[in-house]
């Protein structure tokens, strides 16, 4: 439970930085950057995927894909719902629209919540329904502000529960999986960095990118891979509750990138914070007895 906790937390960390390093890769666009970062992840997912010996998950997949075409539409399925995320998760900084994917992310950990009791009859404990309660209240009032939500919003708050529960009812969901879905995607990345105009004399022409795009590639394949351990090794109520880290540093991060908040948009996150707030209480709360119980006598 632990380790997944912090692999979640990590994850949201390494995630805020992408979106902060998303605009220094100019003039790229959001879909060429999203090429790059699928084709630089993909080398150092493969060594993670080696380093831990998962290549024959990758392999039992294929089998099964062989045998069965529904399974290998489903996995197309599944590369397709995490190519989605990962565009718009790029493209989102770079055309004022990171706010409207923030309240996606803020929504999200409500549905993982339905999602996890719905489908898989999870429970959660008095603390994590006050934060799921607090946090409802932040997404009803918005919704009431707003007279509704972007599309960007409602990408992110329904593709993720659809894609985490495909996994883990095809039998995908580790690392071998993730290596899938990411290779899936490189027809679609190449065609994304070469569609004229190329971005392929960009990067010569702009020698920062050199740096910049493996650094993007270094931490997205760790963030990411971070991400599905921790959708494994947590109950789905759990993982979801723990992406409310991720928003709260998404709006940092768009506040910093020169967007602002309504002044009636205060409420909305003011109490998304407040349920932040409960599980990180929570949280300190329940490793505090572990801690006493390692240290020596």
């Amino acid at each position: 439970m632990i380790k997944g906790i912090v692999a979640s937390v990590l994850a949201s960390v390494l995630f805020g930085a992408i979106y902060y390093l998303s605009p220094l890769l100019a003039p790229l666009d959001g879909e060429q950057i999203f090429g790059w970062r699928v084709l630089l992840t993909l080398p150092f997912t493969t060594a993670f995927l080696l380093w831990r010996g998962d290549g024959r998950h990758v392999w039992a997949l294929w089998l099964r894909a062989r045998q069965a075409p529904r399974t290998a539409l489903l996995l197309l399925a599944s590369s397709a719902m995490l190519g989605v995320q990962l565009w718009l998760f790029m493209w989102a900084p770079l055309h004022g629209r990171a706010l409207p994917v923030s309240l996606g992310y803020f929504l999200l950990p409500l549905v993982m919540v339905l999602t996890g009791r719905v489908c898989f009859g999870e429970r959660l404990s008095a603390a994590h329904k006050l934060a799921t309660a607090l946090a409802a209240a932040g997404v009803a009032h918005e919704l009431v502000r707003a007279g509704g939500m972007s599309w960007e919003t409602w990408v992110v708050a329904l593709g993720y529960p659809v894609y985490f529960v495909l996994r883990r009812r095809l039998g995908s969901d580790h690392l071998g999986g993730h290596w899938l879905d990411m290779a899936l995607l490189v027809p679609a990345a190449l065609w994304f960095m070469l569609r004229a105009p190329s971005s392929l004399p960009l990067v010569p022409a702009h020698p920062v990118l050199f740096a910049l795009l493996p650094l993007l590639g270094a931490v997205s394949a760790v963030a990411l891979a971070l991400y599905m351990a921790a959708s494994r090794w947590l109950p789905m109520g759990l993982f979801g509750l723990l992406s409310y880290v991720e928003p709260v540093l998404l709006v940092l991060v768009a506040l910093l990138l020169g967007e602002s908040l309504a002044p009636g948009q205060w409420p909305t996150y003011g109490l998304v914070f407040a349920a932040v707030g409960v599980l990180v209480l929570d949280g300190a709360r329940q490793l505090a007895p572990e801690r006493r119980a390692r240290s020596p006598a």
